[in-house]
């Protein structure tokens, strides 16, 4: 019995680490290390014969603690950035969604009436092809409705093309094409993005007549938020160099599960909060506006990651739920890549679309090659390393105490005995 108490004394900490900080990722990591000590210590039928007040033992438990965090399986910022480069002809993706049942990639085509599916490994599947899409129809935003296994592809025609503009809506599994839905507009209206709301609502924006759709579950569509500070903004476009974003108005748009919107302008660089219920608008107070932004996305903990083709990407956070806002990372993107989109992917990693949608435009010029890359921010990186000392630190600070208690528990059964 003595001896398990010993055993047990010995090996507490490390376990206090996983139990107290609620199995952080890095650590988590490391479990197999924690199964194989326990194992190990619990199955030997050798006593541990090393004393409680031992001045050895506080430099075997720091081993211990060094070898769930150290080499092996380390934290994410020392893995490679994941990068997926794959091949199809003509593609010219310019949305980006991820599945997270299928696990991959879906992508629309500037060019094509397909949707393609890349996994992780670049491996590129036709997903849909849809023929009674008008011919030449581009298809834009991707959203995927998780919970009722849909695809939510924002369908537009490009002058000089008829206009055309709906969303479409495709089952994830069957393939099959649920309804397609035109969206009412005029001849300058450009259907762009789409987000979804928890109860299957989208919501598309328009770049060419600055206002928010929204298409219901069973594809009745209609004009959703009009608002002057849409067009207010526009009359007093920022002062940039992004000329081929300087006609787009409304185009990267979010839902946030506290039931609001969050919509970026390209022409301004301003983003929006527009309330999911019934559409009014209000402009986010941001400390720098992102010009030329083309789309955005927000991650679980709330902070949002905004992409812009010819600049940079841009982390955003809001204490207030968005009334105002702070840039507080940037993360330099390939610009001769044109990078059109973003999204959060398997673990809340950030992705974005290298789809040479700028070529596109021009007419095919035989490009096959395309790319997702994943982005990561340094200073969360630097913020992650340090939680990580923390960890380690406050462990040991949970060996200290524990080694005084279980060290009187130790005498008082020595004296027993």
């Amino acid at each position: 019995m003595l001896n398990i108490v010993r055993k047990w004394n010995l090996l507490y900490p490390t376990i206090a680490i996983f139990v107290s900080f609620g199995f952080h990722d890095s650590v988590f990591r490391s479990m197999p290390k924690l199964t194989l000590i326990l194992t190990t210590v619990f199955t030997s039928h050798a006593p541990v014969t090393m004393s409680i007040s031992s001045s050895k033992q506080p430099f075997l438990v720091i081993i211990i603690i060094f070898f769930l965090l150290g080499p092996g399986p380390g934290p994410v910022i020392a893995r490679d950035a994941h990068v997926i480069n794959f091949r199809s002809p003509n593609l010219y993706p310019e949305s980006l969604a991820w599945d997270p049942l299928a696990q991959h990639f879906l992508l629309g085509s500037l060019r094509q009436r397909i949707i393609a599916a890349v996994s992780d490994a670049g491996i590129v599947e036709t997903f849909i092809y849809d023929t009674d899409l008008p011919d030449g129809t581009s298809i834009l935003g991707l959203a995927v409705d998780a919970p009722r296994n849909r695809l939510l592809a924002v369908v537009h025609s490009h002058p000089p093309l008829p206009p055309f503009n709906a969303l479409a809506a495709y089952d994830l599994r069957s393939r099959r094409r649920l309804f397609l839905s035109p969206l009412p507009s005029s001849d300058n209206d450009a259907a762009n993005d789409v987000a979804v709301d928890y109860r299957g609502n989208a919501f598309v924006t328009n770049s060419g007549g600055n206002f928010i759709w929204k298409v219901t579950t069973d594809g009745s569509a209609s004009i959703f938020s009009v608002s002057p500070i849409y067009s207010a903004e526009t009359n007093n476009p920022a002062d940039n160099d992004y000329s081929s974003h300087s006609s787009l108005g409304l185009n990267g748009i979010a839902y946030v599960s506290k039931g609001y919107l969050l919509v970026v302008q390209s022409s301004t660089g301003k983003v929006f909060k527009v309330d999911a219920e019934d559409g009014a608008a209000r402009k986010v107070l941001l400390d720098e506006d992102l010009v030329g932004a083309d789309d955005i996305a927000v991650r679980d903990d709330g902070a949002a990651v905004v992409v812009s083709p010819m600049k940079e990407l841009w982390l955003v956070k809001s204490k207030d739920s968005w009334a105002e806002g702070t840039v507080y990372d940037k993360v330099e993107v390939n610009v001769r890549r044109f990078p059109t989109s973003v999204v959060m992917g398997d673990k809340e990693r950030v992705y974005v679309l290298y789809g040479h949608v700028d070529e596109g435009r021009k007419g095919d010029s035989g490009r096959e090659s395309f790319g997702i890359a994943e982005l990561r921010s340094k200073k969360e990186s630097q913020e992650e390393s340090v939680w990580i000392y923390v960890v380690i630190g406050l462990g040991l600070a949970y060996f200290l105490f524990w080694r005084f208690q279980m060290g009187q528990l130790v005498k008082n059964m020595d004296k027993i005995n």
